[in-house]
């Protein structure tokens, strides 16, 4: 033969290879932590969810303030979710898994066994969960440093970050759960810790909670001046001494064990993972908008805004304002009755006593809520919040209910208004907002957010984006994309365009007024109550 023949079985060869890799499905699994339940879907490499499976897990409440899980309890319903959505399929499809988590504070041993994270000692409970605000007090002396670190979180210790909750262990459990700890994770770097045995910790998490600041690092100055000095040790081994940006892929892939445990390859890649509202960013707001008119398009990722509208806080004000009402009862046995759930039948209400669906924003005109029940994050940075309801009257009937679900729906919707309002002040221009997560299912809650705000709101193909942005970091560390960026306008999808009611405008304008009205007055209260 002479060297072209050689070189045209090999060209053969090639072509044949890319086609029949070309042909085979290339999966990736995105796996969701939230705060009650963990879900997996199973997600092909154009974004699309081809199965999805949850399971509920723990949640303990030992004292007030105090919430915590176990770590295994999630990792077996991790486990058991991705065993459910790749039944049927060959493994050897599956090229990559993404996580992302609540940012829960989860402690291990040197054996990396559970330590126990409250006096009851129970070991499997070793996770203090992300709303747990036991370390209220921490947070405050924390915040009163002035450190420089503050500049990267607004200026303000969350008891929700991580340095308060530390240092509240060091203060209250020095002898037994600060004693024997060994490794502090973020769920997120757990997970992923527990996938590859790599304690590489993502930059989301730590930059985000742990107040580390790329490419300088950790600050020893910080640690020293809150009292937290023997982070320090073995180049801060115990919180982090290996950094990655999310979506790289995390050690040699799925380890034999944990592999056998997911039902999955080993060495299967594994991305750094996120936080879980960041997920949801991922799997919506880089979308290619091309033909949907939006102010967003031919501008710059800057221009839009992403919210993860999940249980943390929107989801829980609203249950809580409906469940605890005294029609409840009446709204679910007419809900049940219709077959349908308590939302969709208040929704439905609302346009009823509206009459003229255009106007039903304005049944609130004298019914205002500031939903803050348990804390302010953005823009305020303020956990010690409370919520707040102006115009109640005597009557208890279902249209009372509907109102107070109206006025807590605009409520949160301001809320939106109010962080946007921050941002342009700080020079963004945001033009788009992109929603996904349970409430993003909710046409009013959808409407009201594009009515409030004045601006269109993009609603994802994929209802649950939060589990295509996961999905997108095991694309990206299986080398299936050649970034973030590209995996996001290839796997996340636009499914439609809510535009705003302009009309609403003048009657939005009045209301966010009071919206705000409503936070400067629960200060006063509180500064005349401490006189």
């Amino acid at each position: 033969m002479t060297k072209i023949d050689y070189q045209l079985i090999y060209w053969w060869s090639a072509h044949d290879m890319a086609s029949v890799q070309g042909c085979m499905e290339r999966y990736f699994i995105g796996v969701d932590v939230g705060t009650a339940s963990v879900r997996a879907a199973l997600v092909t490499s154009d974004g699309q969810i081809k199965s999805m499976a949850e399971e509920p897990i723990h949640i303990w409440e030992p004292h007030p303030e105090h919430y915590v899980q176990s770590s295994s309890d999630i990792w077996t319903k991790c486990c058991s979710t991705v065993r459910k959505v790749t039944e049927g399929i060959d493994k050897i499809k599956v090229k990559g898994i993404g996580f992302d988590a609540t940012c829960s504070l989860v402690v291990l041993d040197h054996s990396f066994q559970p330590v126990a994270v409250n006096h009851d000692g129970v070991r499997e409970r070793n996770v203090v969960m992300w709303m747990d605000h036991r370390a209220a007090e921490q947070a405050v002396r924390i915040t009163a440093t002035g450190h420089r670190v503050l500049r990267g979180v607004g200026g303000v210790m969350s008891p929700e970050m991580q340095p308060p909750k530390l240092l509240w262990l060091k203060e209250n459990l020095k002898e037994s759960c600060w004693k024997d700890a060994a490794h502090f994770f973020d769920l997120p770097d757990f997970l992923s810790w527990k996938a590859t045995g790599s304690l590489v910790r993502s930059l989301c998490t730590l930059v985000c909670k742990w107040t580390y600041s790329p490419p300088e690092g950790w600050d020893d100055t910080f640690w020293t001046s809150i009292g937290l000095e023997d982070l320090l040790e073995n180049s801060y081994s115990k919180i982090g001494a290996v950094t990655c940006t999310p979506g790289t892929a995390v050690g040699e892939g799925l380890t034999q064990e944990a592999a056998a445990e997911l039902g999955l390859v080993p060495g299967t890649a594994v991305a750094a993972s996120l936080i879980d509202a960041h997920a949801g960013g991922l799997g919506v707001i880089g979308a290619d908008v091309a033909g949907f008119h939006l102010p967003c398009e031919e501008q710059p990722l800057t221009s839009r805004l992403a919210l993860i509208c999940g249980t943390s806080s929107c989801h829980m004000a609203i249950d809580y304002m409906v469940r605890g009402h005294a029609a409840f009862p009446e709204l679910k046995e007419k809900a049940e009755r219709s077959q349908e759930s308590v939302y969709s039948y208040l929704n439905k209400h609302l346009e009823a006593m509206a009459k003229d669906p255009a106007n039903l924003d304005q049944l609130t005109s004298s019914l205002h809520v500031w939903p803050d029940f348990h804390g302010n994050r953005s823009p305020l940075a303020d956990p010690t919040l409370k919520g707040m309801v102006v115009g109640l009257s005597l009557s208890q009937t279902l249209d009372d209910l509907a109102l107070l679900y109206l006025a807590t729906v605009q409520a949160i919707a301001l809320g939106t208004r109010h962080i946007l309002q921050a941002l342009k002040e700080a020079g963004h221009c945001i033009t788009t907002l992109f929603l996904c997560g349970g409430l993003s299912k909710n046409t009013l809650f959808v409407q009201m957010h594009a009515n409030a705000t004045g601006l269109p709101v993009v609603l994802p193909a994929e209802k649950d984006a939060v589990l295509v942005g996961a999905a997108i970091l095991g694309a990206c560390a299986s080398l299936d994309h050649k970034s973030i960026q590209e995996a996001m306008e290839k796997m996340a999808k636009v499914g439609r365009v809510v535009k705003p009611n302009l009309e609403q405008d003048h009657f939005y304008r009045k209301k966010f007024s009071v919206f705000l009205r409503l936070f400067v007055h629960q200060r006063e209260c509180a500064l005349l109550m401490q006189e």
